[in-house]
């Protein structure tokens, strides 16, 4: 009889469950303790994104929809695609409707990567990619988003880590966990090297309306050369509030999303029917949430920025996207799995060990402003407060 633990695959002996699940889990169980960790906005999805789902819901559409989606939504996200980007998507047979951005994303690397591939990935990046990578059957890649850039890119450590074994090139902007929104300049180079060396681009967009500054959001399929070679993949979640909802899309090349969409029939079959029609309504209906939404993303981006860069020890590059800053602890010698555990014990503020997304990450923390600007003003007294006791002030 086989024991237990040569019963489960070897791929999954290469993953380890995430430490913020467990932090999160130890910060329910504090009393008044603020949360600064959650990847997810605190407003609720638009009204008439509700409305839309619960007329769905009372005219019956509580069946199966088309594999690929309901013909409206993929009609809408075309005309999404035209309107912002110049971008031509049929469809029919370029757009996929996907369970999040996260299904896209594993849709992808499965519609293409052959084992031992190897996956260029961000570092520090989203906390997924790397597993998705092994899950599939590839090789994550690690390339650095240095502090020292602003946590942009180093076009020669990217050149230096392709292969003739890369297949595949990550790509986010605006950035989590840093908040770092990459150039049309940094883009055009990364676009360069796709080219050069025949890789096929997956597009992580989810944060395209959340910027700052004026900083503008670039798609990498609209680059020289980029069409045929990019899987943009976006969600609702983060533009929308909808992240409960799970929906998002893929767009790209016909043969990657008819392939995309072969596996996603056979494993799901389709996208909420209900839900879809509430993505419908968020891409026709009126904008105005989103655009309030980062107004007050950007109020608290300002607040947190300016009470982290006032504490003695910390240093914090102002984030362009996103709502997330990546504040450097280095200076207090401690693991960033520490400092988060010390801020949670000692300040009662939950936030995210830099750790978590990657080598580089090591020494900075995630902290989300998707919270009120009031739990943020009183997060930022506590952890102000614990930072003095730490350095004994």
């Amino acid at each position: 009889m086989l024991q237990k633990n040569a019963r489960i695959t070897e791929k999954l002996k290469k993953i380890k469950p995430t430490g913020i699940r467990r932090l999160f889990e130890v910060a329910r169980e504090i009393p008044n303790a603020i949360n600064l960790g959650i990847g997810e906005p605190d407003f609720t999805s638009p009204k008439h994104v509700i409305d839309a789902i619960e007329k769905a819901l009372k005219n019956g559409k509580t069946h199966y929809s088309p594999n690929f989606g309901i013909p409206e939504l993929l009609e809408a996200i075309s005309i999404k695609m035209k309107r912002e980007y110049g971008l031509s998507y049929d469809a029919e047979n370029q757009i996929l409707v996907t369970i999040g951005a996260m299904e896209a994303f594993f849709l992808g690397l499965m519609a293409v990567i052959k084992p031992g591939d190897e996956v260029l990935i961000p570092d520090p990046g989203f906390l997924c990619y790397e597993p998705a990578v092994w899950l599939t059957g590839g090789v994550p890649v690690h390339y650095p988003l240095l502090e020292s850039r602003n946590f942009g890119l180093d076009e020669e450590a990217v050149r230096s880590l392709i292969t003739e074994k890369s297949r595949v090139m990550v790509i986010n902007s605006p950035h989590n966990p840093t908040g770092s929104v990459l150039s049309y300049d940094e883009l055009s180079k990364l676009a360069k090297l796709a080219v050069e060396h025949d890789l096929i681009v997956i597009s992580d967009e989810v944060y395209e309306k959340i910027t700052y500054d004026g900083v503008k959001h670039y798609c990498m399929a609209t680059f020289p050369g980029m069409k045929d070679r990019t899987i943009v993949i976006n969600s609702f979640s983060k533009t929308y509030a909808m992240t409960g909802l799970r929906i998002g899309f893929a767009v790209g090349p016909e043969d990657l999303i008819r392939a995309m969409g072969l596996i996603h029939q056979y494993s799901v079959v389709c996208v909420s029917t209900p839900t879809q029609y509430g993505a419908l309504a968020a891409l026709e209906g009126p904008q105005d949430f989103v655009e309030g939404m980062v107004r007050e993303f950007d109020r608290r981006r300002k607040l947190i920025c300016s009470r982290l860069c006032e504490i003695s020890g910390i240093k914090c590059v102002i984030p362009k996207g996103a709502f997330y800053v990546f504040p450097n602890i280095k200076e207090f010698g401690m693991s960033s799995e520490k400092f988060a555990e010390y801020l949670l014990k000692e300040a009662k503020v939950a936030t995210v060990p830099g750790s978590s997304f990657g080598r580089y990450g090591e020494g900075y923390l995630r902290i989300s402003y998707a919270a009120s600007y009031e739990q943020i003003e009183e997060a930022m007294d506590r952890i102000e407060k614990a930072v003095k006791k730490l350095k004994g002030v």
